[in-house]
């Protein structure tokens, strides 16, 4: 039984979805938001994740409702794969499987990270600086 996944699969598995990511894949994302953050559970290993999935979903709504598009297709791409890995129960390694089942997704979410990381400090940036013009919390 596979038990992990390199960081090089990861970085194939964002590089080949994000080229094909569409406005359906995106909508997926949206509307599956809370599907997805079931997933991140602290007790899991995408927990550490919680707080970076969060402004991922968020991120993606906002592309979507075009509040904010100072970001490259590329990024909401690899976004969108890393997300919809994370929903596909049946994957490199199936999410059946405890515990090891969810290694190759908190692989492919922490590849995400490292290379959309600029872009994410970008955007966390604008949602802090519009959170303290209206007041809101992200």
């Amino acid at each position: 039984m596979r038990k992990s996944i390199s960081n090089y699969e990861a970085r194939e598995v964002l590089n080949d979805g994000a080229e094909k990511v569409t406005e359906e894949d995106i909508q997926k994302v949206i509307t599956r938001a809370d599907d997805i953050q079931s997933k991140f559970t602290s007790h899991s290993p995408l927990g550490r994740f919680i707080s970076d999935m969060k402004i991922m979903i968020s991120l993606i709504m906002d592309f979507w409702n075009q509040s904010y598009r100072e970001v490259p297709w590329w990024t909401v791409g690899a976004v969108v794969t890393a997300l919809l890995y994370v929903l596909n129960p049946v994957d490199i390694i199936p999410d059946f499987i405890p515990f090891f089942g969810l290694l190759d997704d908190a692989a492919v979410v922490s590849a995400c990270l490292l290379l959309v990381e600029k872009d994410l400090n970008k955007y966390r940036n604008w949602k802090d600086g519009k959170s303290e013009e209206t007041g809101e919390e992200l």
